[in-house]
């Protein structure tokens, strides 16, 4: 009787079958190292800043949550830099920053001051965490319908540096309805913002392998002096910046057309 082997399979020794394909075997093997272990910080900077949050350490939390960004920003360009890119490190990457940008900032700035509005605050959170999922999800179908150089709505790394900012530079304030109320609000305002169709810069096409002019380091020099000046305060005010600056060029459009 002619035994009909299956030419896409081998059966092993124990029974299992193996495939013949390279790539499926290579992926079969393990995980790249490097950029995963920064995803890894990431999500431990998150982590660190949701047990932060529970203990009152808001100052410390946020930090973490800004820690997180830096690991964030070079898992992904060290990735890029040294060929490691895979559907693994991709579907990691977005389960830490949800954690890190969705519940982490949520969990923080309502334990500081969205509590006080009760059921209100809690709206306001989870309207921030929801806004992160819905916004990473679309991140993932979109990944490989765009050119990478705009982001379609706020960055959830951005959204939650608007609001890690607020917490830490406002930590010295005394608590009042005044300030639970403009938390609240501006929460709220991050997280519709990360699922608005505005368009905000990737930055993935700086060549960072590239030669670039000695004013461009003197000027990246100068940057961090002058954060190291007022973290708080400063990292909120490029946070602010940042995510506003492309609903301001959307109404400056509108009215110069209006006209």
């Amino acid at each position: 009787m002619r035994n009909i082997r299956n030419p896409k399979k081998v059966v092993g020794f124990k029974g299992f079958s193996r495939s013949r394909d390279p790539e499926v075997r290579r992926a079969r093997k393990g995980i790249y190292l490097l950029p995963n272990i920064l995803t890894t910080g990431a999500l431990f900077g998150g982590f660190y800043a949701i047990l932060s949050g529970f203990s009152g350490h808001y100052e410390w939390a946020a930090m973490a949550i800004f820690a997180a960004m830096i690991f964030d920003g070079l898992d992904g360009r060290v990735a890029r830099m040294t060929s490691t890119q895979s559907d693994f490190g991709v579907q990691y990457d977005s389960l830490s920053d949800m954690v890190s940008f969705g519940i982490a900032p949520a969990v923080v700035i309502y334990g500081w001051g969205l509590n006080h509005l009760g059921k209100v605050g809690i709206a306001a959170a989870f309207v921030y965490a929801s806004c992160a999922a819905l916004r990473l999800a679309r991140f993932n179908v979109q990944s490989g319908l765009n050119d990478g150089k705009l982001f379609t709505g706020l960055p959830s790394p951005a959204a939650a540096a608007l609001v890690a900012g607020f917490v830490w530079s406002s930590y010295g304030m005394q608590q009042s309805l005044l300030l639970s109320s403009f938390s609240a609000l501006l929460t709220t305002v991050a997280g519709l913002l990360m699922v608005s169709n505005l368009k905000y810069p990737s930055f993935k096409e700086v060549d960072m392998r590239g030669k670039v002019p000695f004013v461009v380091i003197l000027s990246i020099v100068m940057g961090f002096v002058v954060i190291t000046i007022d973290p708080p305060r400063i990292l909120f005010i490029l946070a602010v910046v940042f995510s506003f600056f492309a609903p301001m060029t959307w109404i400056w459009k509108k009215i110069a057309i209006a006209r």
